[in-house]
């Protein structure tokens, strides 16, 4: 059994023409529409020299070996046929002009398949050709998409149905194609295989809106119920669109935020949340979530997604604000100034909404803003008054932030009014009260006696400051005589200022102590103290004779470390005994000179029989200091 190659048509009819050698010639596939016919053309060729009388041939169904017994789709010599093709087939061709073409009718799916061709020109002049065509039935019309269809670009789809039937035509309508396009038939075209197709075409310019649209296409055949119809779904590519995001978005501090970016595109895009250009997470996905865990200030500001696929991109952005209470108020400006000097301070701060922003000063409001993150206080000329602790306070609805600040105002001293000396029994306390800053040095003064006493000198004078106010109290013990006069002075880097301190009565400052409704009672005892110490001076003065002199006026020495200038040196072997005896005005032995007001006794109250006006005194201090 010779098998042929299959040979262009071209060469079959060129090799007929020269006197033919073996071979044939069919569409090596061909393709028909169930319930209709099939024409499958077919050529063969054999040498002139073999001269048959008569040429028979035999169509076979999926073998070409008669050996193997294949089902007999038709046969010239007997018309004996497989019942599967009986009354289905016939001979179209000539078989005495090398026309082999063969006709099925009333297709069915069974009958697909390869169908070989066998020459029987008498005697051993059999021969199966190899070639064979393949039978395709078909239920749907052929919709065929171009490789890509983008959205905006114009495409064409066509409709293609075999037409190898010559008892049926086919007729071809779109289905679906409204808003589309309109189409055009181009009709029945022939294939380079010599098989026939009917071919409807449809141009259009899709949009994002088509894809995924099912276009259709439907064959039918006039005169008779066929109808077929096939369908395909259009593949749109087009590049994305953001089409799902947060709008603003506020949160408070420490609290979940999650954003979400969901974009239309096909195919699905790549999907990437940014910040300030750096990437924060990215996905191919139709959606994307950035969640952020306990946000904080700094991850307030824009967040952007990005969207993009091979055909373009699309890009969005969303603000996050982070709500917060306001950080500690940050201070700036002059802390220390001169009296009399401008002075500028700005208190700041950071806080979700601006805050409201206030500067006070003993619970009064200085200066306030509202919704502003900075606050400006000017002070156009300080004064003494304006020296102290002030406050900068920063709140909204989510906080409270305070911060503390000081200002320091530097003037020359001031003697306040309080300012005294007083005189009780054989005691003088004065009180030099000064007003400073920065602190003043203070000195105690005694004209008559050319004595000058400073704040150094802690065995008479007791010094404490409370704020700007230096408290100084001198206290002389064993003054029998008149008090002397005394100057307060007090100095600093400013200036000097000096008082002579004025002497008040006992019974002033007792009454202020007890009071109107115990005056008349405080004034009772007193008459007879008065009394009482006026016995005791008589008998004292016949003993005693007076003490300084009109003209005397010593050097005093009031301490170890304070020598007074022009003091010969052969008082200093004798300095303190002597200089205590010239001081009291003594010519005996110096009574003992009692410091229960010094700086470790001060707060002591005396017992009731040594009370005197210098307990007062101290008391006095002491709750000016408090």
């Amino acid at each position: 059994m010779i098998f042929l190659t299959a040979l262009p048509l071209f060469w079959i009819m060129i090799s007929a023409s020269r006197g033919g050698h073996w071979g044939a010639w069919m569409p090596s596939s061909i393709s028909a529409f169930e319930g209709t016919c099939v024409s499958i053309p077919c050529r063969f060729d054999f040498p002139d020299e073999l001269r048959p009388a008569v040429v028979h041939g035999v169509w076979y169904f999926n073998s070409p070996y008669p050996k193997n017994y294949p089902p007999v789709v038709f046969k010239s010599r007997t018309q004996v046929v497989h019942e599967s093709f009986q009354g289905r087939s016939r001979l179209l061709g000539d078989l005495g002009l090398r026309n082999c073409t063969l006709l099925l009718s009333n297709l069915s799916p069974e009958l697909g398949g390869k169908y070989y061709f066998r020459g029987d020109l008498g005697g051993y002049n059999q021969y199966t050709f190899s070639e064979h065509s393949v039978l395709d039935i078909l239920n749907t019309p052929n919709i065929v998409l171009p490789p890509e269809v983008v959205a905006g670009t114009e495409v064409e789809v066509s409709c293609m149905v075999p037409d190898n039937c010559p008892e049926l035509r086919p007729e071809l309508s779109w289905l679906g194609h409204e808003g589309l396009g309109e189409p055009a038939v181009l009709g029945r075209l022939r294939e380079d295989e010599g098989t026939w197709v009917q071919v409807s075409l449809l141009h259009f310019v899709p949009t994002r809106e088509a894809n995924g649209h099912r276009l259709g296409c439907q064959a039918s055949f006039p005169n008779t119920t066929l109808q077929f119809e096939g369908y395909a779904s259009l593949d749109v590519k087009y590049p994305p669109v953001i089409v799902e995001m947060n709008s603003s978005v506020e949160a408070i501090e420490g609290s979940h935020v999650s954003l979400l970016c969901g974009a239309d595109s096909n195919p699905p895009p790549l999907l990437t949340w940014m910040r300030d250009g750096a990437v924060l997470r990215e996905a191919v996905a139709e959606s994307l979530f950035l969640e952020l865990d306990e946000v904080t200030p700094a991850e307030d500001g824009v967040y952007a997604c990005l969207a993009e696929n091979a055909y373009g991109q699309d890009n969005r952005t969303v603000g996050l604000s982070v709500m917060y209470a306001p950080w500690k108020p940050t201070v700036n400006g002059t802390m220390v100034a001169v009296e009399g000097e401008m002075v500028s301070i700005s208190c700041s701060t950071q806080s979700n909404p601006d805050p409201i922003l206030s500067i006070f000063k003993e619970k009064q409001i200085l200066a306030t803003v509202i919704y502003e993150s900075e606050l400006q206080l000017e002070l156009p000329a300080v004064t003494p008054e304006d020296d102290g602790e002030y406050w900068c306070v920063a709140e909204n609805q989510y906080g409270q932030r305070a911060t503390a600040f000081n200002l320091s105002v530097e003037f020359a001293p001031v003697i306040l009014l309080e300012s005294h000396c007083a005189a009780a029994r054989d005691t003088v306390q004065c009180l030099c009260v000064v007003k400073s800053n920065p602190e003043p040095s203070v000195a105690f003064e005694l004209p008559s006696r050319n004595v000058t006493v400073n704040e150094t000198e802690r065995e008479f004078v007791y010094s404490e400051r409370s704020g700007l106010v230096l408290t100084s109290i001198l206290t002389l013990r064993g003054q029998a005589q008149a008090p002397p006069r005394v100057i307060c002075t007090s100095h600093n880097l400013y200036g000097t200022k000096s008082l002579e301190l004025p002497f008040q009565g006992a019974h002033r400052l007792m009454w202020a102590k007890i009071g109107p409704v115990g005056a008349v009672v405080a004034f009772a005892i007193l008459i007879a103290i008065v009394c009482y110490i006026t016995q005791t001076r008589r008998k004292k003065n016949v003993t005693e004779s007076p003490s300084f002199s009109a003209g005397d006026n010593p050097p005093v020495l009031f301490s170890s470390d304070f020598r007074i200038s022009g003091v010969p040196e052969k008082y200093e072997s004798e300095r303190r005994l002597g200089s205590e005896r010239r001081l009291l005005g003594l010519r005996g032995e110096p009574p003992e000179l009692d410091l229960s007001f010094s700086h470790s006794a001060l707060g002591k109250r005396p017992t009731k029989d040594s009370y005197t006006l210098t307990e007062e005194l101290a008391e006095y201090a002491e709750i000016r200091v408090k």
